[in-house]
């Protein structure tokens, strides 16, 4: 088995070929004349969670069985490694039910997460039994320390996936984790899921395809909203099938952004335990045409970008196109004022089976459905205080029906026909002579990275993005699953999930990014 980790340094649709970068670096290229490093764990698997932690200077890394800890500037020096293995019971069970007991039957480490000042929260699939610990990491960062705290294990269900093949996107906020997942064995619960802390769990109405419908998710972030944390909202990315589709059409998956109020305690006498603000929009990627609109669909991962403003924060996203007309992925960058746009309404409303989708012309009830309870927008201290008719009708109607679309209207870099698919994608925001610029580090399914930059276009907030570099980081040419930016080092980091190595290159810009490899190999890369 391989896995993965690298280190880095830092158009018209149709007919039109792939853009070329300025400069192409080789695998070889980048080992010999660039401080490319790489990262290799025997005998294990699918570094599909990454942890910069900048302020140890250390690089926490999730693996088929292991929690790994390297060196932000050299990942290949003091690395420490700790084997939390499924138990053998649980390994055994998990064989009887039907699983592979050398493919299936392991603790892959899900997610991870900065705890407190000592600790950090870990979670896996152990082996479909899913748990959590807590992993002590010191206080001092000369003295790097791993260590698996076992008085402190956590039931993992509404935390990480039963089934290793399975994603989970989760954010750890004032030691409550709110995590998107399939919190069942089968696969076929998927949830918005609260725990952790001292307020109830809440999750998402269970089995109701218009609240989630097969939901693949990506990326939870904590936006606030204002000085008053009652104002605070959760946002979830993710791709779903659309419930709004027309039935001739068949499957169609969509784009989506969810959002959920920190301080939402659930209905007092309908939606009990569960969330009473959860609202949910489409993230628009299209590029027009005369024909008609070029769609990018396909939603793959999302980066939030601080600005000036700190409530409003730019939102990078990659998208590639599932349809089989054309192949390709696109770069859309997202306002956070556009999103708090999209669920102020109007809301989606379908009367019956046969009747299609509609704006809601009707009254909608006071307090607003999807705003939180506070003293900024009303007069209610808790969701229990709703009215009935305001949870009746957020139970209804979770679906927004105006779409999101990106900033100036279309994407910032596409890439149609170039022989990849974008995966992930990290930005950083750069000084220079004649302004701040933003970098961007896309991660491709052949294990290149691609650097773009986002240049001006007749004044902001118009850009386009200039390829600038593509990268060659995974000499197998296994897929960017995971991606993570040292800015403080001024640098990106990436990782292949399923068997790949971890690399990097010892000057310029990091990112570390991660990726899979065939098992059979002996090794691991990131």
């Amino acid at each position: 088995m391989i896995a993965a980790l690298v280190l880095l340094g830092t158009a018209v649709l149709g007919a039109a070929s792939p853009s070329p970068p300025r400069l192409r670096f080789s695998f070889r290229e980048l080992q010999a004349q660039h401080g490319l490093r790489t990262f290799r764990l025997p005998r294990t698997c699918c570094y599909e969670a990454l942890l910069a932690d900048e302020e140890r200077g250390r690089l926490f890394v999730g693996a088929e069985n292991h929690v790994a800890s390297l060196s932000l500037d050299h990942i290949g020096k003091r690395p420490r490694k700790l084997a939390w293995p499924a138990p053998v019971e649980w390994r055994e069970e998990c064989n009887w039910a039907g699983k592979d007991i050398g493919t299936e039957c392991m603790n892959f480490v899900k997610l991870l997460h900065a705890y407190n000042r000592s600790h950090m929260l870990a979670c896996g699939t152990g082996a479909f039994h899913p748990t959590c610990a807590f992993l002590e990491v010191g206080h001092r960062p000369e003295e790097p320390v791993l260590r698996l705290d076992l008085r402190r294990l956590e039931d993992g269900k509404g935390k990480s996936p039963y089934d290793p093949q399975h994603r989970a996107a989760s954010v750890l906020v004032g030691g409550e984790l709110y995590s998107g997942v399939a919190a069942d064995l089968m696969g076929r619960d998927f949830t918005i899921f609260r725990s952790l802390g001292q307020r109830p769990s809440l999750r998402t109405e269970p089995h109701d395809s218009r609240w989630l419908n097969e939901p693949k998710f990506l990326k939870v972030f904590w936006i606030p909203e204002s000085e008053n944390p009652d104002d605070d909202k959760i946002y979830f990315f993710f791709r779903e099938s659309a419930v709004e589709a027309s039935p001739a059409l068949g499957r169609r998956s969509v784009s989506r952004v969810g959002q959920i109020c920190r301080n939402d305690l659930g209905g007092q006498r309908s939606l009990v335990n569960k969330w009473t603000t959860f609202l949910k929009a489409r993230l628009a990627c299209s590029v027009p045409g005369s024909e008609g609109d070029a769609h990018f669909d396909h939603l793959q991962d999302v980066f939030l970008l601080p600005s000036r403003d700190r409530w409003n924060p730019l939102l990078y996203a990659v998208f590639s196109a599932s349809s089989g007309v054309f192949q390709g992925s696109a770069v859309c960058v997202y306002s956070m004022s556009d999103v708090r746009r999209a669920f102020l309404g109007p809301f989606a409303h379908k009367e019956g089976p046969t009747h299609q989708w509609v704006s809601y012309q009707g009254r909608v009830p006071y307090p607003r459905p999807g705003m939180c309870p506070s003293k900024t927008f009303g007069t209610f201290s808790s969701t229990k205080d709703f009215p009935d008719d305001v949870i009746q009708f957020a139970r209804n109607h979770p679906l927004m029906y105006s779409s999101i679309l990106p900033v100036g209207g279309r994407p910032l870099f596409l890439q149609v026909g170039a022989g990849y698919t974008f995966t992930q994608i990290a930005a950083d925001r750069v000084a220079a002579a004649d302004g701040h610029y933003d970098v961007l580090f896309i991660g491709t399914d052949t294990g290149s990275v691609l650097k773009v930059i986002a240049v001006p276009k007749g004044g902001r907030p118009s850009a386009e993005g200039l390829l600038l570099e593509e990268l060659q980081v995974f000499e197998d040419s296994a897929a960017v699953t995971s991606m993570q930016i040292s800015s403080k080092r001024a640098a990106p980091v990436p990782s292949a999930a399923w068997r790949g190595t971890p690399t990097a290159p010892g000057t310029g810009r990091r990112a570390r990014a991660s990726s899979p490899a065939p098992r059979g190999a002996s090794g691991g890369k990131t």
